[in-house]
């Protein structure tokens, strides 16, 4: 078995005393698609955010590719190749969609490559092609859907974490998007997915885990959880 991408060990991660995830263990392996789901107020962002550095855990350990790389800033973190797609897109409003992009291509490890990442985000997003001087803040929700993933990318990610990539969106918007995420793991790019659309993830991903107070309750291959009486009742309303 190849080794992990990525390892959580018991991570313990609190905001003022209370504990949003609690003693949360995983690993993704390379190549993987893994889907994190649970209801709101499960701890789901706040992993995404401890891995990314933005938030430091009480406990535990994260590991990227053996090295512990717990507690690291975000900006050495993103330098590593691990990178965040954040809920809300948070797009630079006033920038054009190229200047939004070019941000992406800021860290050291993209910006020899700055032009070849470029070209590939306009392939895989025409849309974002077509509107690259427009201002980022005039473009409809999933247009700037496709441009923080687009941003993302140019920064030459080895590991990408999509945070509720479709919420908000229309449904031809939201078929967009897990298009592209699985395009971009049939690239064989490691991916770890939060979404409140349940069906679809478990339907994409190799492999989920099911958070509850911060807990992993259940973890199994996607197809497994779908035939779970549990996760059907709880997050399908079957």
């Amino acid at each position: 078995m190849s080794a992990p991408v990525l390892e959580a060990e018991r991570l313990v991660v609190g905001y003022g005393g209370a504990v949003a995830v609690d003693g949360a263990s995983f690993a993704l392996g390379p190549g993987e698609l893994l889907a994190i789901i649970g209801a709101n107020g499960a701890g789901k962002t706040t992993l995404i955010r401890t891995i990314a550095g933005m938030v430091r855990p009480m406990a535990g350990r994260i590991r990227h590719r053996g090295e512990d790389i717990t507690g690291w800033p975000s900006d050495r973190v993103c330098e590593r190749g691990i990178a965040q797609v954040a809920e809300g897109r948070q797009v630079f409003p006033s920038l054009s969609v190229l200047e939004n992009l070019r941000t992406g291509a800021l860290l050291r490890r993209s910006r020899a490559r700055e032009a070849a990442n470029l070209e590939r985000v306009m392939t895989l997003f025409p849309r974002l092609a077509e509107r690259r001087a427009q201002p980022a803040g005039t473009l409809s929700g999933g247009e700037q859907q496709m441009l923080a993933i687009g941003r993302c990318l140019m920064a030459e990610p080895e590991l990408i974490m999509l945070d509720e990539p479709s919420l908000g969106l229309a449904p031809a918007m939201v078929e967009m998007v897990f298009g592209v995420v699985r395009r971009l793991h049939a690239d064989g790019i490691p991916m770890i997915l939060v979404e409140q659309n349940v069906r679809d993830s478990l339907e994409i991903c190799d492999r989920a885990l099911v958070l509850e107070g911060g807990t992993v309750v259940a973890e199994g291959s996607g197809a497994e959880l779908l035939a779970s009486d549990r996760v059907r009742e709880a997050y399908l309303g079957l």
